[in-house]
């Protein structure tokens, strides 16, 4: 008897020393995330507040809404005095990539429970999924305490950045003095490069950039944005399956 709850205290000890790194672990991944969040929720709090949002407002935005970019677009409407049909439509055309984001990283997670599951979803955004997605690539089932913890530490950057932000923001009337409305992209470019590991990823990231940039030019509108990912994801991964199957024949000639 005494042998068996050693033997389980050890397990419980064992159990709790690897979701105890598994959350070191998560809040060290969120750190480069949290750095770019700052910025961002800073320069979308001032926005907010210019746009005619409260503080309050603003950071109910941040912790309901948590979406950049879908944000920073529904406060530059808020500001034109776009309708709501309008600000819908536009935000949800927005963030139609989470679409695609949520299934590439769905084989991955299929240990989760469903709550789980959709809290994740819920906390997904473009930089912890570029996160997620490297881990994906090392390990097939990550641990969920390290999934989460990654996401709410980001999610609480994002909220307090936001918060500080919004409380400044009737100090900062010129954003562009400070260039904090350059902080968006500089994240997204900065996250591109981390995904340009070969030729064919260079390749379709240019194809999708001047694809969009046609469409900009050509539509004028944000339809730019979703078309050209989702013919660019496309052609990534005709170009994946392509060049997978060159690499299996020549391997099927080579065993030969």
């Amino acid at each position: 008897m005494f042998g068996y709850f050693k033997v389980k205290t050890i397990v419980a000890e064992r159990l709790s020393s690897k979701k105890t790194e598994a959350i070191k672990s998560g809040f060290l991944r969120s750190v480069p995330v949290m750095l770019g969040y700052i910025p961002i929720g800073f320069a979308f709090g001032i926005l907010a507040v210019n746009a005619g949002l409260s503080i309050l407002e603003s950071s109910l935005m941040s912790l309901l809404v948590y979406a950049g970019s879908a944000q920073l677009i529904a406060t530059s409407l808020l500001a034109n005095q776009a309708g709501i049909a309008a600000l819908v439509t536009t935000t949800f055309l927005v963030n139609l990539r989470h679409l695609l984001m949520s299934a590439a990283l769905a084989p991955y997670l299929g240990h989760l429970t469903r709550r789980q599951l959709a809290f994740f979803s819920f906390e997904l955004t473009d930089e912890t999924f570029a996160v997620h997605s490297t881990d994906s690539k090392k390990e097939s089932n990550p641990p969920a305490s390290r999934l989460f913890t990654t996401n709410i530490f980001s999610h609480v950057s994002w909220i307090g950045s936001t918060l500080l932000g919004a409380w400044t923001g009737s100090v900062l009337n010129n954003l562009e003095i400070w260039g904090l409305d350059y902080a968006l992209p500089a994240m997204f470019i900065a996250l591109l490069m981390l995904q340009l590991e070969n030729g064919r990823r260079l390749f379709v990231a240019i194809f999708s950039l001047t694809l969009s940039t046609f469409l900009f030019w050509r539509l004028g509108s944000h339809w730019h944005v979703i078309i050209s990912t989702v013919l660019a994801a496309s052609l990534g991964l005709a170009l994946g399956k392509k060049q997978a199957a060159q690499k299996s024949h020549s391997n099927h000639k080579t065993y030969n």
